[in-house]
């Protein structure tokens, strides 16, 4: 159990990240992949995979609650590289979709954050490929 749990926090931790795959997962607690998925399933009632759904999809209403991004914006930010895979999943586990949602939730409580912050606060600018970190001792 312990190393379920263990890996069970790194999807928790690490679950914006679109390339967390479940034999990196699985590998973390020590698990073949297909042992993981059965043990986890066991422990917790849903496989990994829909366990990390709903948590991205947890996230994406946080977003489109209060903040002012594009739907395509929060697909990348809470972990989904497809728009489309993003939205049925979302409509599957809300009966809405993400527009639809954002319709029905906004306005009921303060202004959007804007999506400068939001994307700031979310990790949405991330460096390139090839881009180097700003140290601050270096010479601009």
């Amino acid at each position: 159990m312990r190393q379920l749990r263990l890996a069970k926090d790194a999807m928790d931790r690490d679950w914006a990240e679109p390339g967390l795959d479940l034999d990196a997962v699985a590998a973390h607690a020590g698990y073949s992949r297909y042992h993981f998925i059965r043990a986890f399933k066991a422990a917790y009632g849903e496989t990994p995979g829909q366990y990390l759904t709903h948590r991205r999809i947890d996230r994406a209403e946080d977003l489109l609650r209060t903040a002012n991004l594009s739907v395509t914006e929060i697909c990348n930010l809470v972990g989904f590289s497809s728009l489309g895979t993003f939205s049925a999943r979302f409509k599957a586990w809300t009966g809405l979709t993400p527009s639809e949602y954002r319709a029905k939730h906004v306005g009921r409580g303060t202004a959007l954050i804007p999506g400068c912050y939001a994307m700031l606060w979310a990790g949405g600018f991330r460096p390139g490929p090839g881009a180097r970190e700003h140290n601050s001792e270096e010479a601009p």
